[in-house]
């Protein structure tokens, strides 16, 4: 037994082959699902052949569906529903909170002022500006957040009300700027319920290089929110800068955040239930949730976005809807079994 007084490193958990290919796996299923499953069925060996660029043997219509609608569509399904995950488990790794989200600081309704303010006032721009309006406000609403959060004094707590303070004050303001456009509404709350309607290549590769700056930070931190797991003093003695981890992870997850909410509009739970599930399957190390959210992420919101585009045919389901359905459900579990924890 170490001596009393001696810190004793942590040894968390590593993440081990079977559950990262399980949840690969499962990431390749739904993808394959979305890609052959709509109002036009499409054949999966010759589906597959057309993605690797060879002689498929689809008519020049299936092909168009194929690469030019389905597979964008898929592939920024995935990418969303990853990035928005592992923000997720960061947010939940720094903050020490269960209930932490990627929305937490201000990032939605960041996104949601900025976006509001391009569909009112240049309509014309909407098709460009939404994304880059979005991505800008919620990286705004989170320095706000984080900057106010700091002023306060330290302490994660005083952050979080900082995020719940930003957010009704940013939310305000877009109630006021949406009273300037009512005739613009139906345009501003179909964004907000979120959806992958209109993906497309220019969208994904927008993005891409975010998400993997974003990804990689969160990736290589997986053992110092590990260390922050066992409290600020312990890490302290570690030799780990508690406050300068928690910047970076912050800035890392609201960069992740920032990027899916540009695409995709506001799409919630997402980084509370894939989080939360991957823990209860295979522990509770960030080393190990962090890779498996970011795979199991994806998973789930490509079999949503399946979900949204299929239950209505013809018609299209919001996306931000159907996951509030699937996860509204998981966060009162979530909280009942936090609360009992407690108790």
């Amino acid at each position: 037994m170490p001596a009393a007084g001696i810190a004793v490193k942590p040894r968390p958990r590593r993440l081990r082959p079977v559950p990262l290919a399980a949840a690969a796996a499962a990431l390749l299923a739904a993808m394959a699902a979305g890609l052959l499953t709509g109002a036009v069925p499409l054949p999966p060996g010759e589906a597959l052949r057309a993605v690797f660029g060879l002689d498929s043997g689809l008519s020049p219509m299936e092909h168009t569906l194929l690469t030019e609608l389905r597979l964008p569509r898929v592939l920024l399904g995935a990418l969303v529903g990853g990035l928005l995950a592992i923000a997720g488990a960061g947010y939940q790794g720094v903050l020490r909170n269960p209930l932490a989200d990627p929305y937490l600081l201000g990032a939605s309704t960041g996104a949601g002022l900025g976006a509001t303010l391009v569909i009112v006032h240049l309509p014309a721009a909407s098709s460009y500006g939404i994304p880059v309006a979005a991505f800008t406000g919620a990286l705004g609403g989170v320095a706000l957040a984080y900057t106010l959060g700091r002023a306060a004094g330290p302490g994660t707590g005083t952050l979080i009300l900082a995020g719940v303070a930003v957010s009704s004050l940013l939310a305000a303001a877009q109630t006021f700027v949406q009273q300037a456009g009512v005739d613009r509404l139906e345009q501003v709350y179909s964004w907000l319920l979120g959806g992958l309607s209109g993906s497309s290549w220019q969208a994904l590769t927008m993005i891409l290089p975010y998400a993997l700056v974003s990804t990689g930070v969160l990736l290589l931190h997986g053992r110092l929110l590990d260390v922050l797991a066992v409290g600020d003093d312990e890490a302290a003695a570690l030799g780990v800068d508690a406050a300068r981890i928690r910047l970076v992870v912050l800035a890392a997850a609201s960069l992740a955040t920032a990027s899916a909410v540009a695409v995709s509009g506001l799409i919630g739970f997402v980084g509370i239930v894939v989080p939360h599930a991957v823990r209860r399957l295979a522990g509770g190390s960030y080393r190990v949730v962090l890779p498996l959210s970011l795979l199991a992420g994806g998973a789930f919101l490509v079999l949503a976005d399946l979900l949204a585009r299929t239950l209505l045919a013809p018609g299209e389901l919001p996306l931000g809807v159907l996951t509030a359905f699937i996860g509204a459900p998981f966060f009162l579990a979530v909280l009942r079994s936090t609360r009992a924890r407690a108790s």
